[in-house]
């Protein structure tokens, strides 16, 4: 890890497994916290799991449930990315490129929220009715 005496911070790629894991840690943990939409995300996957567990729902059941919530949070995590490369590379100008990547990628959290919430329709409806 090269660092400048005064400047502590890292510029090269992480050496250690657990070096990796604490960063991506960090990652999780700053896009709960500076993203709204992920922590709306992340309540309604909580109530959908207790939801399944309180259903009894079977275990294939289960893998359309965990899918459908991770494929909704990975896709946040895409668009936080997708809209903070957009922000550091416009700064704050407006460009007409840089407003549809945001809305491209915004729109397909979207649609795997769409899915989610198809997938949780065909699991829980029956099962509530």
């Amino acid at each position: 890890m090269r660092m400048d005496s005064k400047d502590k911070r890292q510029t090269t790629k992480n050496n250690r497994l657990i070096q990796a894991m604490r960063h991506a840690s960090a990652g999780v943990w700053s896009v709960l916290r500076h993203e709204r939409n992920m922590r709306i995300h992340l309540v309604l996957g909580i109530i959908a799991i207790f939801l399944g567990i309180w259903l009894k729902i079977r275990i294939q059941e289960w893998l359309w449930i965990i899918l459908a919530i991770f494929f909704v949070m990975i896709s946040e995590f895409a668009n936080t990315v997708a809209e903070a490369l957009t922000d550091l590379i416009v700064k704050n100008n407006y460009d007409p490129i840089a407003k549809r990547i945001k809305d491209v990628s915004a729109g397909s959290v979207l649609m795997s929220a769409i899915f989610a919430v198809i997938i949780g329709a065909l699991i829980f409806i029956p099962k509530i009715f």
